[in-house]
């Protein structure tokens, strides 16, 4: 009997198919450049497998950046609320106190109100703005909402500006004392601030020395202008002025001549002569400059262009007429 069961197991070894429990053999697990694996619980040993696929790109589970700080309790929150600009300020007395300390402020936004008459808190904000020339902009509540990262904006949000502004008067003073004539800039109703950005940098870049933008529908000196300007708006000088045309008039009284950018200008660009002291006034982004303020060019000039397209951003122009100024007036300078 002992060798009919021998002989049955030899078998049944010989033939794992027709094992009597009816399952396979356990199979050793094989790594990468192994030749034998083992196994464990009778199961399959899986190769370790990353979280994060060969593109980069986390699978599907807990990120891995929950993970980052374990002990700490820092952990990334992918559904946290974005942080509030830099350059605003939300609530009555943060606003209020802003203006009562004379900050720059670029301009205030206000919730319309729901009645005939504006909450008495926030009229009086609006009294103190108006008193010092900070221009207020009267909208719609929901659209606070939508701009407010606080939730607690109380219907006023007041844009701070990045950079203070330069009183015009002071600029034309500071120029007196230089050996080359003053070159300045006129920007009008500029409404992107990454065109305002790179006209400083182009501005720090050719030597201007001082650039002039109005007070209403133009974009101020905020955080997005800081940061397309790389630097340059801690050295070029921004005046902000309420009437470009009455700054234009004192400017020419002080012996200024006055370059205006016009598509249909029959001057091509560097056939002007850019002697002595100019203001190069520069439209708004689509429109060019307005007809009240071309009258009041002295010379208009165009950068001919040869594609479809029938017009140039704004910062692309002034960095084509600034440069090749500043060439005719290095030339006679070194005569």
């Amino acid at each position: 009997r002992e060798d009919i069961i021998r002989k049955k197991k030899e078998k049944e070894m010989a033939n794992p198919k027709r094992l009597p429990s009816g399952k396979s053999p356990k199979r050793p697990v094989k790594g990468p450049g192994m030749k034998s694996g083992r196994t464990i619980g009778g199961a399959e040993k899986k190769p370790f497998r990353s979280r994060t696929t060969t593109s980069g790109i986390p699978r599907r589970g807990k990120p891995d950046e929950a993970r980052a700080f374990p002990n700490t309790g820092e952990q990334m929150r992918l559904d946290s609320e974005p942080a509030a600009p830099d350059d605003r300020l939300e609530g009555r007395n943060p606003v209020a106190e802003a203006i009562r300390a004379g900050r720059t402020i670029n301009k205030i936004w206000i919730a319309s109100p729901e009645g005939s008459k504006l909450d008495p808190t926030l009229g009086r904000i609006v009294a103190s703005a108006r008193a010092k020339g900070i221009p207020i902009v009267e909208v719609p509540r929901n659209a606070l909402d939508k701009m407010s990262a606080t939730n607690i904006h109380q219907g006023v949000i007041a844009q701070i500006a990045s950079h203070d502004y330069t009183d015009l008067d002071d600029m034309i003073d500071a120029l007196s004392g230089k050996e080359r004539p003053p070159f300045l800039l006129i920007l009008e109703s500029l409404k992107d601030s990454y065109n305002l950005g790179s006209v400083l940098r182009i501005s720090d870049a050719a030597g201007i020395d001082g650039v002039i933008i109005p007070r209403h529908r133009s974009i101020g000196l905020d955080a997005t202008v800081a940061k397309a300007s790389s630097g340059a708006i801690e050295y070029v000088p921004v005046a902000r002025v309420a009437n470009l045309s009455r700054s234009i008039d004192d400017l020419k009284k002080k012996g200024f001549w006055v370059f205006g950018t016009d598509a249909t200008a029959q001057t091509p660009y560097d056939r002007a002569d850019y002697k002595g002291p100019i203001v190069l006034l520069i439209g708004s982004e689509g429109e060019g400059l307005s007809p009240h303020l071309l009258n009041k060019c002295d010379v208009t000039v165009s950068v001919p262009m040869k594609g479809k397209v029938n017009s140039l951003n704004a910062a692309v122009a002034t960095g084509i007429i600034v440069f090749e100024a500043m060439r005719q007036r290095d030339q006679k300078n070194e005569r």
